[in-house]
């Protein structure tokens, strides 16, 4: 199951749910989402690690405390080090009803690292992490309005939300094995009920047309918008209005001849060489890949992509955090890797011989497309 059944069940509803900007609620088994996140999870990266701001923030009755109220001091080696979180703080301002939030959570818990760069892949959009520890009876914000879409998932307690959708409030009552969908802007609130309460948003920061047309047209601008305007225009704004026209007309026809597919191929390379991926296991591979052999088990990393983009005698290949160019020779052998769960160097020998596919296997390796299993 892919991280978007996972969080919406069938897609098509889904995405009938979200042209039509509404809300949307799913129920799953609650394992499946409770071990993206647990609440000995969270007390464990608040009272035994040295998490920092901005990783942490607290709030209550609406407000965000600032982080003196929560952190303090320490050196290291000498060193000075600030916004490390003290626990004993944390759990006094717990006790007095205020919401501890982790903020930017894919960056440092592995499972929903994973989790967002599954909903990157699935969506075509950029995601994050965050996650809301409120005590029993209590509510961190008021209602409040995102400027993104959300996923929301509950993974211990209960949690009550009032929802507004096209003026009407509705309630919803989150638990383990239910996720949410708001769509930006949604007026949302929640408040725990009578145990604690931990939920976890995905947050699905979108690529909008504005952006990709920006970018697309930003030479098309520069071309055309580099003359000043003409003297005189104060006191005759027809003179003004007279050159606009002709500069729009100029940029109709520049618009026209945008290649889209190129465009579309563009940012198809932005997002696939621009995201942050794990790479759990890499120095361990370093080390393996030296006895890397034929019969040697490998495998794609979780939640890297693998496209392949012909460029004549070179094949471009997106890594999602980067791309490779390799011999346009070897595109058949990448086919095989990019569409095998599991695979041995020697599944290549239709398309390489063992010394060639050896040397590929070790530098996808190398790059962190694979692990050795």
């Amino acid at each position: 199951m892919n991280a978007l059944q996972l969080l919406s069940g069938d897609a098509q509803t889904f995405l009938a749910k979200v042209w039509a900007s509404r809300v949307h609620v799913h129920h799953t088994a609650p394992d499946e989402l409770v071990g993206f996140l647990s609440f000995d999870d969270v007390d464990r990266l608040l009272t035994s690690t040295a998490i920092r701001t901005p990783a942490v923030r607290v709030a209550r009755d609406g407000d965000v405390l600032p982080a003196s109220s929560y952190t303090r001091g320490a050196t290291l080696a000498g060193q000075p080090m600030t916004g490390l979180v003290d626990a004993r703080k944390v759990a006094e301002l717990f006790d007095d009803g205020a919401t501890v939030v982790l903020q930017g959570l894919h960056r440092y818990w592995r499972p929903l690292g994973d989790l967002v760069a599954d909903l990157e892949l699935a969506l075509g959009h950029p995601c994050q992490a965050n996650a809301y520890l409120t005590p029993p009876g209590s509510q961190g914000f008021a209602v409040h309005e995102d400027s993104h879409d959300v996923f929301v998932f509950q993974t211990h307690g209960r949690k009550v939300w009032e929802v507004h959708e096209s003026g009407e409030k509705q309630t919803v009552v989150l638990e383990p094995g239910v996720s949410m969908y708001l769509p930006t802007g949604t007026p949302h609130a929640a408040r725990a009920e009578d145990s604690a309460s931990l939920h976890v948003t995905l947050g699905i920061n979108q690529v909008t047309w504005k952006q990709v047309l920006d970018r697309a047209l930003a030479g098309v601008l520069d071309d055309l918008g580099a003359q000043h305007l003409p003297a005189g225009y104060l006191d005759d704004p027809a003179l003004l209005a007279d050159r606009l026209r002709e500069r729009a007309a100029e940029l109709a026809e520049a618009v026209r001849t945008v290649d889209a597919d190129a465009v579309a191929a563009g940012e198809v390379r932005r997002f696939l060489t621009g995201r942050t991926l794990w790479q759990r296991g890499a120095l361990h591979d370093r080390l393996a890949v030296r006895d890397l052999a034929d019969t040697t088990v490998l495998r794609r990393r979780h939640g890297h992509p693998c496209v392949l983009l012909d460029e004549g005698d070179k094949v471009a290949v997106l890594l999602g955090d980067r791309e490779l160019r390799m011999p346009a020779h070897v595109t058949p052998a990448l086919e095989v890797v990019r569409a095998a769960e599991t695979f041995r160097p020697a599944d290549l020998a239709d398309h390489l011989d063992e010394q060639s596919r050896l040397v590929l296997c070790r530098r996808l390796v190398r790059e962190g497309l694979l692990e050795i299993r």
